[in-house]
């Protein structure tokens, strides 16, 4: 079973993304912290022992994972973020292999009545093909909108859906890209921009 939790906290002057889920394939249940998009730390404890446990299921690995993010949310409440992140030095964090979403027309995503996002998936700078992104668009006044789409040869996806620009203020896009048993999650914020 996959599952996670994504919540955003403010602290003082920023906005904190929190993402937590359980990365199977390597038995780690994760808790990354965004900041505008960029991630600036992480936390991330082993299940492996608990695993081969036959009494171990499904809702114990939640629990320590709601936990977990329960705990970075509270320390990013208390101003205590960096006594909670994992210690790891930046070129063992670089060496792993991980995913990365981005928004390629990130200045012009609405054109003709349309709502355009260009992403691309990539692992290690290289485009990842087959990679399935989640895409959920949020709005202040209307309930969820979610979409899935597979990313090309070339690691990119386009997804396109009708919309008028004016409900793009105070709108969010949350895009979770799935391959090969790991996720990378990313949200954007639109907002409009002035000419």
């Amino acid at each position: 079973m996959i599952f996670g939790f994504n919540t955003d906290i403010k602290h003082e002057n920023t906005v904190y993304h929190v993402q937590s889920e359980a990365r199977e394939s390597e038995l780690l249940l994760q808790t990354q912290v965004f900041v505008r998009g960029r991630c600036i730390g992480k936390r991330a404890i082993s299940y492996a022992e608990k695993a081969k446990s036959a009494d171990f299921t499904d809702q114990q690995k939640e629990q320590i994972l709601r936990d977990q993010h329960r705990m970075v949310l509270d320390s990013i409440r208390d101003g205590k973020l960096d006594s909670v992140l994992d210690k790891k030095d930046v070129e063992a964090l670089a060496a792993i292999k991980e995913l990365d979403v981005q928004l390629v027309n990130a200045g012009s995503v609405h054109n003709d009545k349309n709502l355009v996002m260009r992403l691309k998936v990539t692992e290690s700078g290289s485009g990842v093909e087959g990679a399935r992104l989640t895409v959920r668009f949020a709005r202040p006044d209307a309930a969820p909108f979610y979409t899935q789409v597979l990313t090309d040869s070339g690691g990119t996806a386009e997804m396109k859906m009708e919309m008028e620009e004016s409900a793009l203020p105070d709108s969010s896009i949350l895009v979770q890209a799935s391959y090969s048993g790991r996720t990378a999650t990313r949200k954007f914020q639109l907002k409009k921009v002035e000419a």
